[in-house]
């Protein structure tokens, strides 16, 4: 249980950080724009106060689950009047009555659980992904859950798209050297997940040093990095807000399609690949 909650600590302040850069990314576009920076102001408070509730839910179920089952007491076996039977029978009934409620307390959550998967966000964005996938004539491409699901996903479409191989590796490797060589392109939009404040040297260099040494996920900066080391377009299908994110549309040549998920997995957000949709 504690690994899960390191985990869904780390979850939220990569998304944070994520979130700040992708901040920064607007801002720039509307530096010169009073009207547009006037709906940007409403538009970051929206994103922030979005990713705010979602960490409170996601905090809430989390201990919400560290709490749900209760210790049973042991039983006490040393009795030492003649009601020994009758107490014994007592716990007894009492036992069985509590694993009976647990029960059907479980069929309850099934239940609900049930329809919730019916109507949760997971099956919403699921659906609406593969609607907006459908009319490019693609499905998704399942890509493993782990932090190198973007840079798999690249990979596979780097392989069907220009017949050319990269792996997991390589392309991290690329990506921190673009990063380290453009660095002052990236730094304007990255800053640190808890202050908000920009990167120091030192943050910038363990930065670099976590996309080649660790499975840290990635996000929109590596994305372009790698659309930057690649000298190719990517786009990214989204199921909320814009259809698609375009990436490196300065490249000629057919682009790299990948899908971002945020409810697939409940360790958080996820990258696939896409593959041609075979209709009957």
């Amino acid at each position: 249980m504690d690994d899960e909650i390191n985990l869904l600590e780390l979850r939220h302040k990569k998304e944070k950080k994520e979130l700040q850069a992708q901040i920064q990314a607007l801002k720039k576009t509307a530096k010169n724009d009073k009207t547009k920076k006037k709906e940007l102001t409403a538009e970051i408070v929206r994103l922030e106060s979005d990713l705010e509730e979602r960490h409170r839910k996601e905090n809430d179920e989390q201990q919400n689950g560290i709490c749900r089952e209760p210790v049973e007491p042991e039983a006490n076996d040393e009795e030492v009047d003649n009601d020994t039977t009758k107490q014994k029978v007592s716990k007894a009934q009492k036992r069985r009555n509590k694993k009976l409620q647990q029960e059907k307390d479980r069929e309850k959550e099934i239940v609900l659980q049930e329809k919730e998967n019916l109507h949760g966000p997971r099956n919403i964005e699921n659906q609406e992904m593969s609607a907006r996938l459908r009319e490019r004539k693609l499905k998704v491409y399942s890509i493993p859950s782990d932090g190198d699901c973007l840079y798999r996903a690249v990979s596979h479409q780097l392989e069907t798209k220009h017949n050319r191989i990269k792996s997991v590796d390589d392309l991290r490797n690329d990506v921190a050297m673009n990063i380290r060589e453009n660095k002052e392109e990236y730094m304007q939009f990255m800053c640190h997940p808890d202050t908000g404040l920009n990167l120091t040297d030192v943050e910038f260099e363990m930065y670099c040093n976590k996309i080649t040494n660790t499975k840290e996920w990635g996000g929109h900066i590596e994305i372009r990095a790698l659309s930057n080391c690649l000298k190719c377009p990517i786009t990214v299908i989204q199921a909320a807000g814009p259809v698609a994110i375009e990436q490196g549309a300065e490249f000629s040549g057919p682009p790299l399609i990948i899908t971002y998920h945020r409810y697939m997995f409940s360790l958080g957000e996820h990258y696939n690949s896409t593959e041609l949709l075979l209709e009957d």
